[in-house]
């Protein structure tokens, strides 16, 4: 019976981080205002569009921040936490506490995602330099607004950009930040992607 309920666990915590992904993948879209026409955007907007467009009638954005995705994406990491802990067999928090967790755990999973996405374009940068790729085009569209002003601090090295270095370190500064407030707060790293 073990047995089942982590297979029931897995697929849940699989399940909602996916979509969540998927949902905050959309926001980070929006705010840096990649192209819209590309085949990955039109992919994320199609999936997450049936939970995202109802709300959007009921919340409405505050500038460049689409409201209706954060919403979402909070209530999708607050129902994984309580689904998590349910087949874990403990009790739900309160609510004010879930939010907290919920919140750390957004900015874990957006943390990390640009600690992969700049990981990511320097590795392309060496292997496919010049290329024309739509997930190339949508990475640097999504890392630039990042990146540029740290460009902006080192002055260049003859072709050579250091700045990943200096977002790195601000990553890393920010992850220890999270684990220590998530600490703080009582959640357990295994409630959430990204801390």
């Amino acid at each position: 019976m073990a047995a089942i309920n982590d297979i029931a666990l897995y697929l849940v915590q699989t399940v909602i981080n996916l979509y969540l992904l998927a949902v905050l993948l959309r926001l980070v879209l929006q705010w840096v205002r990649a192209d819209f026409y590309n085949p990955i955007c039109q992919f994320l907007v199609k999936i997450t569009a049936p939970v995202i467009s109802p709300l959007r009638k009921i919340i409405p954005p505050l500038g460049k921040l689409d409201t209706a995705t954060l919403v979402v994406a909070l209530l999708l990491q607050a129902l994984g936490i309580c689904l998590i802990l349910v087949l874990s067999g403990y009790g739900l928090p309160a609510i004010l506490q879930l939010l907290i967790w919920s919140a750390l755990g957004l900015v874990g999973l957006l943390v990390n995602f640009y600690f992969f996405a700049i990981l990511g374009m320097i590795i392309l940068s060496w292997v496919a330099q010049g290329a024309q790729n739509p997930a190339l085009t949508l990475l640097y569209q999504v890392t630039e607004p990042v990146m540029a002003p740290f460009r902006r601090l080192l002055p260049p090295l003859g072709g050579l950009d250091l700045s990943p270095i200096l977002v790195f370190i601000l990553i890393n500064i920010v992850q220890i930040a999270l684990r220590h407030i998530a600490a703080g707060v009582g959640l357990h790293p295994a409630l959430v992607m990204g801390i």
